[in-house]
C-alpha cells in the first residue's frame, strides 16, 4: 500500500528477477535507502527503504537500491570490481525506470523527471534537483515548516534536531548556515524542511567560525546538515 498501485506489479516482478531482502527503515538523515550486498553474515542482497517515503519517492528509491542487485549478480564474474554507482548500476537503473517512465503510472512532472534521471543517473536520487523537487511535492505537508530554499537570507530557523540557524546564500544544492550557539558553519540541503523562527529574534553568533553580520546562511534537502570543517 505505501507503493503507487499501478507499480505493484511491475515491482514484484522486479523483485522476483533480482531477489533480496526488502525492509523498511525509520528515517534516516543521511539516506533514503540503501543496499549491501551479500557477505560475511549475509547470506543475501539486503535493501532498506525509509518508511516515511511519499509513495513516488518509495519506488524511486526502490528501483535505486534494487538497480546494484542487477548489476552484482550480472557482473560478478568479471575481474575489475566494479563501483557503487558505475557504470553497471547507471545501466541497470536506467533499464529498471524505463517501463515505469513508459507506463502511464506516474503524474507528469515525475515521469518526466525520471526520464531526465535515467539519462545521467546520479548516486542518490534527491542529488538530481528536478527529480528532488518533482518527488517533494507529493510529500505530506508539515505545518509550520518550510523549504530552506525558500527563506530569505538571513532568516533565523530551527532543525528537527533543535539546533537554530540563521540562513545565508545558496551554493547549488545547498545553502550556507552558521549555528547560532557556536558560530560553525555548516551547509543544508535546499528541500529540506525547517521551521522559521518569528521575525524579530536575534540569536547571538559566537564561536571563531563567526559570519558577518547579516551574512545569510545555507542548507539541504533532507534535514541533515552538513559541517565545514577549517571554517
Amino acid at each position: 500500500p505505501l507503493l503507487p498501485a499501478a507499480a505493484v506489479a511491475y515491482v514484484a516482478e522486479a523483485l522476483r528477477a533480482h531477489p533480496c531482502e526488502a525492509r523498511l527503515s525509520r528515517p534516516r538523515r543521511t539516506k533514503l535507502g540503501d543496499h549491501r550486498p551479500p557477505g560475511p553474515g549475509r547470506r543475501r542482497h539486503e535493501i532498506t527503504l525509509n518508511d516515511d517515503l511519499n509513495p513516488y519517492a518509495l519506488l524511486t528509491t526502490l528501483l535505486h537500491e534494487v538497480a546494484p542487485v542487477a548489476a552484482w549478480e550480472r557482473h560478478r564474474g568479471r575481474r575489475r570490481r566494479q563501483r557503487p554507482h558505475g557504470p553497471e548500476w547507471q545501466g541497470e537503473f536506467a533499464a529498471l525506470l524505463g517501463p515505469v517512465v513508459a507506463a502511464d503510472v506516474l503524474p507528469a512532472d515525475v515521469r518526466e523527471a525520471l526520464a531526465g534521471a535515467m539519462r545521467r543517473p546520479a548516486a542518490a536520487s534527491c542529488s538530481e534537483r528536478r527529480l528532488a523537487l518533482a518527488l517533494a511535492r507529493y510529500d505530506a505537508p508539515r505545518p509550520g515548516r518550510v523549504r530552506v530554499e525558500d527563506l530569505v537570507p538571513g532568516t533565523l530557523f530551527r532543525t528537527d534536531g533543535g539546533a537554530v540557524f540563521r540562513a545565508g546564500p545558496v551554493i547549488r544544492t545547498r545553502r550556507q548556515c552558521f549555528e547560532c550557539r557556536t558560530g560553525q558553519e555548516y551547509r543544508v540541503h535546499v528541500l529540506a524542511r525547517v521551521e522559521p523562527l518569528a521575525p524579530g529574534i536575534d540569536a547571538p553568533v559566537s564561536g571563531s567560525s563567526r559570519a558577518p553580520r547579516g551574512l545569510p546562511g545555507r542548507c539541504a534537502a533532507s534535514s541533515r546538515l552538513r559541517r565545514r570543517r577549517g571554517r
